[in-house]
């Protein structure tokens, strides 16, 4: 994902052109490509081919090291593919997997992504990998090991030597671990991409310069994957559509991969929009870009293909609580998806389907804990409104086996009597099945339009609707209207101005489900009817059809007009069986098409319709017993519709009966009833609370160990950004030292003029923020800013602060700094730590500190950087609670110097309090017994008073058994929800709960007060599909041992 300095390279308003363009890309013949290895998976002008059959690619993508538990992998897998999608994609990080330099660990916890590959061909998803080496996804430098990005491993993303020796052993065990699941050996892999939107390939264009540094590293990747057994296409995604690098359509250069495709975000990849307009201008809600013309001139005999295309975006420091749903929900789904297909894209991934949380410290400075990126699946793992309305069009291209290769013969104004109205014309040159892609000629607009369509058809030019009320693109919309759309034997359907939902063939029958908005019309002409029964029927035995429907029988046709007044079925039918379910759009939002098989291709002839449950994640026939086996999740007990071929008498829903009504047009009226009760689950109260001071650090009493901390005696940097000169290099990766919050501790003496104060200039990135003592006295805190990397301040010293002159004793200076991560892209070597530090006084420059120490993560200071392999090197920071270990389950809280936290009688919500600037660790182990056939999602929320002056000055970490799972930074951000998944939580036991609270504010005696509290966001009943949750996460919760003590 490319974020906030991307250059979209949009088109506005190019979406049509007066009349009818003719398009003049038919040729007699386009080549066929493979990758020269095998013919498993090829590819032309038009479409990929997986198995000698064209794949219309729908993906979405998602990020397993942002959602840490592989036993929900299933459950979100089971999402996708219940959504329609056939595909979906992963980036791997390298620096997740590679914490530390000649350390790889891709076999503990959730490091080990083997589980998702072998769920894909289990659940039938093909897959795309992602490796990177830089992914970029707003991660900590872009998905980079820390380790990294010292400076001294030469020029990254080129061929210089010291990064190539860096990459290769993390690109080669990527490559070993996916070749067993590549599709080409069974699995279902069918892309490997090499790097990342790097759009590097020429110094300059037009004369076809290579940059021979960049073009070599692309080269050495492929290589290196080759070398490893990848052996299916190799792809890449551009930034933008300024450049053409890596096409062999385009040159025959160095570095050139299989086939390529490009990103785009048109509505802003972030919730804050100030970060788009500053390259691309004024923000227009709802303004497509035009990609056509770049293919045309990229990737001509290649499919046009988008390998991230906006699924939502993430949301920054300062941004809304929930993210930014307003113009990237539903509406931006059915129409800029929509637009793709107008462009004649047949291979579309969405970035992100699921977007999971940046626990620990993965983030990049431009996000926070949150990367729910208004998915069409939610942090929460809830769907919605605008997963119903992707899924919509995803059945559709699943269905719809002719959309994978068409000709976009025109386009333009001119196809209908409405000049507000644009219409694309995509045609089969084999079948001549069209697709008419309708939306609005000025695509920000969300006026009411009516309009006739003028299309050709199998039996002539028609004006489509000829008999009903006219088509309506209402508001953000865009619909796809087909004509010659082949069913069984040589009946086609006509043309239907209701859009098709899916399709499946029953008993070698075909079974076709339409919608429409709600008071809208939709007709459609059904061919070859010849003197068969033509008749009109719900599939509830006591309710009429919910639509006002008109017909008319033709010599050999035969024509539909409905309105749908209301949820529910309609049922137009043929005396052979034929089905044509009539459907609102709120009906079609709760409609699945389930396959009763694993491939991803669902053939038309193993998908089964089911209507009303939340969520239809499988399907199953079992013959011999006459039953259909449906498994998914419900909110309540309800009607259910199931068709299914003929002969099947009975539903199984997750493993019991479901009640059977009434049956007729092969369509079983059925009842699914809720034992489990989710809306009665309950969470038991956040408490008892211990607490204790976290910062001893600055008591006189502190005793320094070297096995905590490091001496910062370094005297030069590799990094290309050089601190000042007046001290040792304070850059905390040069101490290998990578995340969370550091400790720098200082000493001075007190000279015979002695300073007055300290300026200090440090860099964390966006919304860090530091806080200063002296000799155990605060100075003061820098809060930070949502916009800033970086921040200058002077504290001055106060009377009495500093030791006497004639005293043995030196100053000591402490300064807590909390690190938001590494910049993306060349950022990512971006120093972190003190730029300068230097005291102020009449001495000028005559003052020099004795040393200097620094204090990370557990281990650092060692050597032992892998102290947690499990949770893995970016979960915790160098807090001193978090080096001995009172996040983890198990810590023993009963020792001297905690104690018991007095709860508000009456109160849900708990108020933890710093009376004064400096840091507390407040902890508390809950039970929580779920019921084994709920799933249910729990969130943690804070809070504080903003009336309070100062009051938001506080950072807040939360920790979830071990795990950092929450930053709350209310001076800045507005995240004030944190879930916490299942496998992260104990869903049958105790939970250790650790929050701590870092008072900022302006002086000593300033207190601050946090409320925690959590909530349940859902309970589904989901017995039979989901997780166990007596075992989740049980390997993943590893506890507090005795060896953390010697990091006090």
């Amino acid at each position: 994902m490319v974020s906030m300095m991307k250059i979209l390279g949009l088109i506005p308003g190019a979406v049509a052109a007066i009349g009818v363009a003719a398009q003049g890309e038919q040729t007699s013949q386009w080549p066929l490509h493979d990758n020269g290895l095998n013919k498993v998976v090829e590819w032309d002008h038009y479409s990929y081919f997986v198995n000698g059959e064209r794949l219309f690619v729908f993906s979405g993508e998602f990020h397993y090291w942002r959602y840490p538990v592989p036993e929900l992998w299933r459950d979100l897998l089971e999402q996708i593919k219940a959504a329609g999608f056939n595909t979906f994609s992963i980036y791997n990080h390298w620096g997740y997997h590679n914490p530390s330099e000649g350390v790889l660990d891709f076999d503990t916890g959730a490091h080990n992504f083997t589980s998702i590959m072998t769920l894909a061909k289990e659940i039938g998803l093909y897959l795309i990998i992602r490796p990177g080496p830089y992914v970029n996804a707003e991660a900590n430098a872009g998905g980079y090991p820390l380790w990294l990005t010292t400076g001294e491993y030469g020029n990254l993303r080129t061929d210089d030597p010291k990064y190539t020796a860096a990459w290769k052993p993390y690109w080669k065990r990527v490559s070993e671990i996916v070749k067993p699941h590549l599709i080409t050996n069974g699995g279902n892999v069918i892309m490997f991409q090499i790097e990342n939107e790097f759009g590097g390939q020429w110094t300059n264009i037009a004369k076809r310069t290579l940059d021979t540094p960049k073009a070599n590293y692309m080269q050495l990747l492929q290589d290196t994957s080759r070398e490893n057994g990848i052996d299916v296409p190799l792809s890449h995604n551009s930034p933008n559509m300024f450049g053409y690098s890596w096409s062999k359509d385009f040159s025959n250069a160095t570095g050139n991969v299989d086939v390529v495709g490009v990103d785009s975000y048109p509505s802003c990849w972030s919730c804050n929009l100030s970060e788009c307009t500053g390259t691309n201008g004024e923000y227009v809600a709802y303004q497509v870009a035009e990609y056509y013309t770049y293919f045309t001139k990229q990737s001509p005999t290649q499919p046009n293909f988008m390998p991230e295309f906006q699924g939502g975006s993430y949301n920054p420091w300062g941004g809304p609580e929930g993210g930014c749903p307003g113009d990237i929900g539903p509406d931006f789904a059915n129409m800029f998806y929509r637009n793709l297909i107008y462009q004649r894209v047949t291979a579309i991934s969405l970035y992100m389907v699921f977007g999971g949380t940046n626990w620990g410290w993965l983030a990049a400075p431009v996000v926070a804990t949150s990367y729910d990126y208004s998915s069409p699946i939610s942090e929460t793992r809830a769907i919605g409104n605008k997963y119903y309305e992707t899924k919509l069009l995803t059945l559709f291209t699943r269905a719809a086996k002719d959309l994978a290769k068409t000709d976009r013969v025109g386009n333009g104004t001119g196809y209908t009597d409405n000049p507000a109205i644009t219409t694309a014309e995509l045609r089969n040159p084999d079948t001549n099945s069209a697709f008419y892609v309708t939306m609005h000629a000025h695509s920000p607009s969300d006026t009411l339009e009516l309009f006739t369509l003028k299309v050709n058809t199998s039996e002539g030019p028609l004006t489509i609707p000829q008999y009903g009320s006219k088509i309506a693109i209402n508001g953000h919309q865009s619909k796809i209207i087909v004509t010659d759309y082949k069913l069984q034997g040589n009946r086609t359907l006509l043309y239907s101005t209701a859009e098709i939902l899916t399709h499946a063939v029953m008993d070698g029958k075909d079974v076709i489900v339409m919608w429409v908005p709600r008071e809208e019309t939709g007709e459609f002409t059904v061919t070859n009817t010849g003197g068969l029964a033509f008749g009109i029927g719900s599939p509830l035995e006591t309710q009429l059809p919910p639509a006002t429907v008109k017909r008319w029988r033709g010599v050999n046709n035969a024509t539909v007009a409905w309105t749908p007044t209301g949820p529910g079925m309609t049922v137009a039918y043929l005396g052979d069986g034929t089905r044509f379910i009539l459907i609102d759009r709120e009906t079609a939002y709760r409609t699945w098409a389930p396959t009763i098989g694993n491939n991803p291709l669902a053939p038309l002839n193993e998908t089964v319709i089911v209507q009303g449950p939340y969520l239809v994640r499988s399907a199953a026939i079992n013959y011999e017993n006459k039953t259909i086996m449906l498994t998914g999740d419900i909110e309540t007990g309800g009607r259910m519709l199931v068709v299914a071929p003929k002969g099947i008498q009975s539903v199984l829903w997750n493993g019991r009966s479901a009640t059977r009504f009434y049956s007729d047009f092969q369509i079983m009226d059925t009842f699914v009833e809720s034992s489990a009760k989710p809306s009665e689950f309950k969470l038991p109260a956040l408490g008892p609370w211990k607490h204790h001071d976290t910062l001893p650090e600055i008591g006189a009493d502190y005793v320094v160990s070297n096995e905590t901390w490091v001496s910062a005696t370094k005297t030069t940097t590799p990094n290309r950004i050089k601190p000042a000169p007046n001290n040792p290099v304070l850059f905390v990766d040069e101490y290998a030292i990578h995340v969370g919050n550091h400790i720098f501790r200082a000493s001075f003496p007190t000279s015979s003029t002695p300073p007055a104060g300290i300026f200090l200039d440090l860099t964390g990135g966006n919304a860090f923020g530091y806080s200063v003592w002296l000799n155990s006295k605060y100075l003061g805190s820098y809060l930070g800013l949502s916009y800033s990397g970086s921040g200058a301040s002077t504290f001055l010293f106060p009377n009495a602060t500093l030791h006497p002159t004639n005293s043995s004793q030196e100053n000591v200076l402490v300064v807590v700094m909390d690190n938001s991560g590494h910049e993306l892209r060349e950022g990512a070597t971006d120093p972190r730590g003190i730029y300068n530090a230097t005291l102020l006084g009449p001495s000028g420059k005559g003052y020099r500190f004795s040393s200097w120490k620094i204090a990370g993560t557990a281990g650092s200071a060692l050597g032992t950087r892998n102290l947690d392999p499990i949770r893995g090197p970016l979960n915790e920071g160098g807090l001193y609670a978090e080096r001995v270990g009172m996040h983890l389950p198990g810590y023993p809280d009963d020792r001297p110097g905690w104690a018991t936290l007095d709860s508000a009688a009456g109160s849900t919500t708990t108020k933890l309090v710093v009376s004064s600037p400096g840091i507390r660790v407040f902890r508390t182990v809950v039970p929580l017994h779920v019921p084994s056939e709920l799933d249910v999602s729990i969130s943690f929320r804070f809070s504080v008073d903003k009336a309070v002056s100062g009051g938001d000055q506080v950072r807040v970490l939360l920790f979830v058994n071990g795990y950092q799972y929450g930053r709350y930074n209310p001076h800045i951000g507005n995240q004030v929800t944190f879930p916490v998944p299942p496998g992260i939580l104990n869903y049958d036991g105790e939970n250790t709960v650790v929050v701590t609270v870092w008072n900022q504010r302006e002086k000593e005696g300033d207190a601050v007060e946090v409320g925690v509290d959590w909530a349940v966001e859902y309970a589904h009943e989901t017995r039979g599909s989901g997780y166990d949750v007596k075992t989740i996460g049980k390997g993943l919760r590893s506890g507090w041992t005795k060896e953390r003590e010697r990091f006090a």
